[in-house]
């Protein structure tokens, strides 16, 4: 079982940006992809990726809403995994949540087997 904590979030405006953080433990968390998905306020809102990096960090993968403005990244060392957020924009707003699983970087929610609790981003206009 991997256990994933995140740190970063919070509110920021229109255009700003922010950095979200994920620390991976356990006996499988070297092996596994990591990720971020997130889930928007609006109810029935499902939770949809936004970004992906293989264990090793040579491969990413970027939801389309993001590309260009986000950045994941991974130190394999550490067992961490970053999410640089530029240009935020208010439909970004939504709880983010770190994954992590033995599919490759486009993972989708049946391939995790572990989520971070979740932070909060609020991005007002």
């Amino acid at each position: 079982q991997v256990q994933l904590v995140e740190s970063g979030g919070g509110l920021v405006q229109s255009g700003g940006s922010l950095r979200l953080s994920c620390a991976a433990s356990g006996r499988a968390a070297g092996g596994y992809a990591m990720g971020w998905f997130r889930q928007g306020p609006a109810p029935g809102k499902e939770r949809e990726f936004v970004a992906g990096i293989s264990w090793r960090g040579t491969s990413t993968s970027y939801a389309d809403s993001v590309k260009g403005r986000f950045t994941i990244a991974r130190d394999t060392a550490k067992n961490t995994v970053s999410l640089q957020m530029n240009s935020l924009k208010p439909e970004d707003t939504a709880v983010y949540y770190c994954a992590a699983g033995p599919s490759g970087p486009s993972m989708g929610t049946g391939g995790v087997r572990s989520w971070g609790q979740g932070t909060q981003v609020t991005v007002s206009s």
